[in-house]
Parts: structure tokens; C-alpha cells; sequence
């Protein structure tokens, strides 16, 4: 049976939700299993349980005594915090509740175990579903997919904008990004969030993140803003109209990178061509702005990339997007090897290399961001 931790003091963790008691605690309960229990619910960590894997940790399909099915993740990289800390920002993560964010139910901390408990959903993640292998692979059309970036973009905008502190994911991929079993998208792992106090622009931090989805500027330099996160969904909408993974594959003769072969193709004018051969029927003129969208996302300057309210804006509303204002993406990868994958928190910012825009014009202009938008319908 899970047991109830006590508070960790004060927090207001969504902006406009009214506090009948300034003055007054939230209460702020996480469940805490014993890992005894994890253990029984998960047949022991039986392989035949394991539903996923990363660098930060392998998941498992769990059952609860009570017959509640979980998802089980036991993180493979030990912690540096102390269970005081930890425990802080797991009250805080499970008490945040959206629609397109994937529930954490509670978490383990005995010994060297940091284990945490979701709930569970039933189609797993867009990484098996669409970009995985054939046994696992589902049909998704183009409203399913469409739906799925717009709820995606929603549930990242909240985090940025609504939960306080704001909360930067730091690893948005397909992967993060699980299904319900109506194939209502949430995102998932919060291993790697960032929380960013009032006030705060970026952060300064070691590199974390996968390979194939990062910012440049913070696989170069480190630097951590929202605008990574920014970048990281960009590549997602390109895999997801493509069906192809960022991080596994090369395209072009060049074997170029997901976003310069998009790149490569915008200048031939033959944006359509990335599109997922399993898509016979769409409207061509949603798929062209969803991937002019990605590329806005993708750009070579953080401080060029839409806010992802602004995303939200150009996916679902009836807006025109100003393509004067987008230049080319930012591109890295590792010098030492062509192998793409997870980085952690040792890994060198350095073995990274930025390919920026040849164009005089797309490094020096500065754009303020509603520059991207023209002629918006009122709300």
C-alpha cells in the first residue's frame, strides 16, 4: 500500500487558481510506494513487463494492488539530490494536472532507488507507434496527427506559461510524448525538468537532453530557455508528419539531419515531399503550415523561435504565417561519432558543432516574435 509523505510547505503551482487562504499552506501529499511493492506489482522488474527505455531510466507496465495499472520508471542515473530536494519537486510535478500531461501518481525513494509512478497509457508512446518497428506500429491519419501536435503544444505551453515556477521539460521527443488509448497525446518524463523562479530568463546548465533534438545554443553554450523546448517540438512536428526519427536516421545523399533535409527541401519548393508515404489523404495546405510551423520552431536564434503560446496560435487558428521572418535552422551533432542518442549531465557541450545560416541578414536581424504572425483573427 502506497503511504502518504508529508508537505514540503508552501506552493501555488498554476497562475489564476484561487487561494481562499493566502496566508494559509498548501497541503501538498505524494504517494510514496516501497519498492517492495513496485517489485510485486512489476513481477519482480521482469523483463516481460518492460515497456520502454532510455539513457535516464527503463519503464515497466505495473498492476497495483488495488488492480491500477501504472507505468513504473526506475531511473537509471542516481541522483545527486537529497531526498528532501527530490522529494520538493516530485510534490511539485504531481501536483500539476493538465490534459496533456501525463499524471504522476507518486515515487520510491529508498536506498539508491529514485523510482516513479505514472499512470498508464495504452497505445505507449509516438516513439512505438509511429517511428518504431512494424510489430508495433500503428496507422495514424493526418487528423490524429495533426490533433496530436496541437494537444502537444498546448500541454508545453502550459508548462511555460501557466505552472509556477514555469517548468522547462528539457527533453521533448517522440519517446516523451504517450498515448491514451484514444490517442490523446500527453507528455511524460519530467527526469530532466528545469524549474525557472519569476524573474529568471535562462538558466545556465550541463547539457541534457537527446541528440537529434537539442537547441544549439544549448548543446553548444549550455544555455537553457523555453526556446529549447521550443526547438526540441519543431523537430517532433517534422517526425510526426514525416513518420521518420530524427535521431536514427539521415536523409539525402548527404545524410543530412531531419530539419536541414526539410531545410534543403523548403528551397527547392518541395516541402510535401517529407511527408509520410502511409498519408494518402490530407489537406495539403494544413500540412504545409504545420511544417513551416516546425521550421520557425527549429531556428538558428533562440530569440527567433515563436513562444509556444504563439505555436498553439499558428496551429490551430486561422492565422497567416509571415515567411519573411523565418531563416534557416540551427544544426549540431557529435564530431567524434555519427551515433546519435542521449546525453546526461557529464556530457561535453563541446562535441557539438553549429551550422548557422550563410545569410548576413537571417544572424543579425532580430525578431520580436509577433513578427511570425500576420493578420490573426480575433479571438
Amino acid at each position: 500500500m502506497p503511504m502518504i509523505s508529508n508537505c514540503f510547505g508552501s506552493l501555488n503551482w498554476c497562475k489564476g487558481r484561487k487561494d481562499p487562504s493566502a496566508q494559509s499552506e498548501q497541503v501538498i501529499a505524494t504517494k510514496t510506494f516501497s519498492y517492495s511493492s513496485l517489485r510485486s506489482a512489476t513481477g519482480d522488474f521482469h523483463p516481460s513487463s518492460r515497456i520502454g527505455g532510455g539513457g535516464y531510466g527503463v519503464v515497466y507496465k505495473g498492476v497495483l494492488k488495488d488492480g491500477t495499472p501504472v507505468a513504473i520508471k526506475s531511473l537509471s542515473v542516481e541522483s545527486k539530490q537529497g531526498t528532501h530536494e527530490f522529494m520538493t519537486e516530485i510534490d511539485l510535478i504531481s501536483n500539476i494536472q493538465h490534459p496533456n500531461l501525463v499524471q504522476l501518481i507518486g515515487c520510491c525513494v529508498e536506498g539508491n532507488h529514485r523510482i516513479l509512478v505514472y499512470e498508464f497509457m495504452e497505445n505507449n508512446s509516438l516513439a512505438s507507434t509511429l517511428l518504431g518497428s512494424k510489430t508495433k506500429h500503428l496507422a495514424l491519419d493526418w487528423p490524429k496527427r495533426a490533433a496530436i501536435c496541437c494537444a502537444t503544444a498546448t500541454g508545453l505551453a502550459f508548462l511555460h506559461e501557466e505552472v509556477v515556477p514555469n517548468i522547462v521539460h528539457r527533453d521533448i521527443k517522440a519517446s516523451n510524448i504517450l498515448l491514451d488509448e484514444n490517442f490523446n497525446p500527453k507528455i511524460g518524463d519530467f527526469g530532466l525538468a528545469k524549474l525557472f523562479p519569476d524573474n529568471v530568463t535562462h538558466v545556465s546548465t550541463r547539457v541534457a537532453g537527446t541528440v537529434g533534438y537539442l537547441a544549439p545554443e544549448y548543446a553548444l553554450l549550455g544555455q537553457l530557455t523555453k526556446k529549447a523546448d521550443v526547438y526540441s517540438f519543431g523537430v517532433l512536428i517534422l517526425e510526426i508528419v514525416s513518420g521518420k526519427s530524427s535521431s536514427k536516421a539521415a536523409f539525402d545523399e548527404n545524410l543530412l539531419v531531419l530539419v536541414e533535409w526539410v531545410w534543403k527541401l523548403k528551397e527547392g519548393n518541395r516541402l510535401l515531399e517529407i511527408v509520410d508515404p502511409e498519408l494518402t489523404d490530407y489537406d495539403e495546405s494544413e500540412v504545409l503550415r504545420f511544417i513551416k510551423v516546425a521550421l520557425f520552431c527549429t531556428q538558428a536564434a533562440a530569440q527567433q523561435r515563436p513562444s509556444m503560446k504563439q505555436v498553439v496560435e499558428m496551429l490551430t487558428k486561422h492565422v497567416h504565417i509571415n515567411e519573411k521572418a523565418l531563416s534557416e535552422p540551427g544544426v549540431y551533432m557529435r564530431h567524434a561519432s555519427k551515433n546519435l542518442g542521449t546525453l546526461d549531465e557529464s556530457s561535453s557541450s563541446h562535441a557539438y558543432k553549429l551550422k548557422r545560416s550563410e545569410n548576413p541578414d537571417a544572424s543579425s536581424t532580430q525578431f520580436s516574435g509577433d513578427d511570425i504572425v500576420t493578420e490573426m483573427v480575433p479571438r
